[in-house]
């Protein structure tokens, strides 16, 4: 019994510093994401949130659901904190292409999400977790 729990704390002592540091860089590359991602936006989400605009909400929150879940996927599948950043970022571009992707087919999204159309928020909210879930999938392999 006393092996069995000296075994589980060598093992935890050895392996909670690199489940640290690995959570740490993916967190930092959720919130470099998050940061590129409200550079990118024809609107300002955080103002517009401010003032209880819940579409803008809508938005910044499936944006961030939609970038955290092929992190996930490369934080469950990568051995090393190179790897994770390498695969963090291209999985990054992947989620900030297809924001781009449907500015460009939806041009009035910038007066949809202003006037609070929830309807749209949703829409492309639903895209961006969509296209995650397959970009996910791509990055687990």
């Amino acid at each position: 019994m006393t092996d069995n729990i000296s075994a589980i704390l060598q093992v935890f002592s050895s392996g909670f510093p690199v489940l640290l540091l690995h959570f740490g860089l993916t967190l930092m590359l959720l919130v470099f994401g998050g940061f590129c991602y409200t550079r990118l936006t024809p609107f300002r989400e955080r103002e517009l949130i401010v003032t209880g605009n819940t579409a803008a909400g809508v938005v910044l929150g499936g944006a961030y659901i939609a970038l955290s879940i092929p992190l996930a996927a490369v934080l469950a599948t990568s051995a090393a904190w190179l790897d994770i950043v390498i695969w963090g970022i291209v999985a990054i571009m992947l989620q900030l292409a297809t924001f781009i992707a449907v500015v460009a087919i939806y041009r009035d999204l910038k007066s949809m999400i202003e006037n609070g159309n929830t309807a749209a928020a949703a829409l492309v909210a639903g895209i961006q977790i969509a296209v995650a879930l397959l970009n996910a999938g791509t990055m687990a392999g």
